[in-house]
This record gives C-alpha cells, structure tokens and sequence, in this order.
C-alpha cells in the first residue's frame, strides 16, 4: 500500500487526521497555520485532493470544501481524501484574491522556501501535497461581480484529465491550457491530473454553485470506485473555446438573459444605456453558444467584461 506521509506525519490506512502545517505569522506575531485534513480508508486506492480558497476571496469554494469535510458526506470504500478548505489564510482574512503584497498563488509555483509568503505556500504544496496525490479537485468562483456559471476547467489535451472530467459531469466543460506557473500545471508536471471548478462570484455564496460542486465531486468519486456506485450520471456540454464581450462604451448595464443561457450569433444580450435614456447602445453576441460568465456591475466602464461566451 501507498504510503503516505505529510509534513512528517505517516497517515495509515484507516486513518482519520487533521494536520497543522506552520507557514507564518502575522504582523502581530500571531501564527498562522494551513490545515489539512486527511480521511483514508483501509482499503489502497486513488488520492484525491479536494481544496478551496487558493484565492482568499472565493469563498464559494472554502464552503463547499467546508461542507464535504463537516457533513461527513463521502464514505470511502478504498482510497484517501485530503480536504485543504482554505488555502490562502492571508487573503481570506483581509477579504483579498492576493497576498499582502499583490502576489497571487496560483501564479507562484513551484515556489521556494525563500521566496515571498505566497512562494512559501506553493512551496509547501509543492513538496508535502502534491506527491501525495494522484489527482485534484480546485474549487474556484468568478472575480469580483463576475459570476462564473457552474463549470469544469481542463486542457483538452490531457487525456486523463478529459476522462476525469466527463466523469465529474459539471454542465459545462471548458478547453482551458494549462497556465505556467500555476497549481495545475504544476501538478500536471508531476503527473497529477487537477480539475478546476469554476463556480458563482467572489466574497458572494451561491447555493447552486456550492450543490453542483458536491454532486459533482461525488460523481467523480464514484466513477474512481472510492464510494459506492450507485448514483445518477450527467451529460456536460463541451465547449472548445470561449471569450468575453466587452463595453464598447460606458454606461448603465442592463442584461437581458441569465448566466446559462444558451445564445445566437447577433442575439442581442444587453444594452448600455447612459443614465438619462438618452443613449441606448446593443451588445450583440459575437457567435453561437452558452452564457457561461456574466458581469454583475450596474454602472460599467468602456472595455470592462461584461459576458463570457463558450462556444462548441
């Protein structure tokens, strides 16, 4: 069997632990701590992470991490979980997607024990994590007033990683390269396979996002044989690219469908107005295909995202 040890602590089969790695401290000398919290069965089988809040503002993430872990609600058969529900401390305790000092974590891998807060914390997954794993669920939200429809990211170019998320069977499934320097490729590097959940905005909950990303992961555990095996499958929708309509002028943003829906080349999604009803301006999709992202702001300026388009 596997053996598994993180941060100097041996997990045996049959375990159930909660590990403390050191990272930090604070201003005010106040520790900080990344909790891991690692469930496994007796029977040897696949590692799967499961973690949230690599960007501190995405709480949708840490909760529907949080959720899985304080419910109980996977009882493994064979295999391990480790549930890390925040990743990023600091930024979650300053309401932040970044680091104190404007990195962000998921641009800073490898990492070095030597390098900046955010580079010792990819250092640490680096080195005590992602060994450990065989593959990985990220949970992650749109940015700030910009709601992510419930979706899967992977590079359609990873076999395996396609194969996994087929079996996760999020509604959509998104061609996304991998990006240098962050989580998943680095792990990809490794020989792990990390799926990338995209879901609701930040520093917003979204019931429907966090539901998903539950029956989602149960879903994929299923198909690993890790839990039992009853259960419904989902069809997702492939969509080979994606891009965003942006503000041609600035104004007031008035939508006119929902994040989901699917929408024509030339169908009139919106429109801009100024805020006297003098100006009335149009924005038409640019091609067929779903509405996957969508800009919650009212008041927008020229060049600002306003919806995300994934195309087949």
């Amino acid at each position: 069997m596997k053996e598994m040890i993180i941060n100097g602590v041996r997990i045996r089969p049959g375990q159930s632990i909660n590990i403390d790695i050191a990272i930090a401290r604070l201003p005010t000398h106040t520790l900080i701590d990344l909790p891991v919290f690692i469930r496994r069965a007796k029977t040897d089988g696949p590692v799967v992470l499961i973690s949230g809040g690599l960007h501190g503002d995405e709480i949708n993430g840490v909760v529907t991490v949080k959720r899985m872990l304080e419910e109980n609600l996977f009882r493994l058969s064979r295999g391990s979980l480790i549930f890390i529900p925040l990743v990023n401390v600091y930024g979650f305790l300053s309401n932040s997607r970044t680091f104190p000092d404007g990195r962000d974590l998921n641009r800073s891998f490898p990492g070095s024990n030597k390098g900046s807060l955010a580079s010792q914390i990819a250092h640490i997954l680096t080195e005590e994590i992602i060994p450990m794993i065989d593959f990985g669920i990220d949970f992650h939200t749109g940015g700030r007033m910009l709601s992510n429809f419930p979706q899967v990211r992977v590079d359609f170019k990873d076999t395996k990683g396609l194969e996994l998320a087929k079996a996760f069977g999020a509604p959509f499934i998104l061609n996304s390269p991998h990006i240098d320097r962050s989580f998943r490729k680095e792990a990809f590097k490794m020989g792990k396979h990390i799926l990338v959940f995209e879901g609701g905005e930040s520093m917003r909950l979204d019931n429907q996002s966090v539901e998903e990303g539950i029956q989602c992961t149960r879903r994929l555990l299923r198909y690993l044989e890790m839990i039992e095996k009853d259960g419904p499958v989902a069809a997702s929708m492939m969509l080979q690219e994606s891009s965003w309509l942006r503000a041609r002028v600035s104004g007031i943003f008035m939508p006119t469908v929902s994040i989901g829906d699917q929408v024509k080349k030339g169908q009139i999604l919106a429109k801009i107005s100024d805020p006297y009803g003098q100006v009335k301006v149009p924005v038409k999709s640019m091609a067929n295909g779903f509405v996957i992202g969508l800009n919650n702001q009212p008041v927008i300026n020229a060049g600002d995202a306003l919806v995300h388009i994934g195309r087949p």
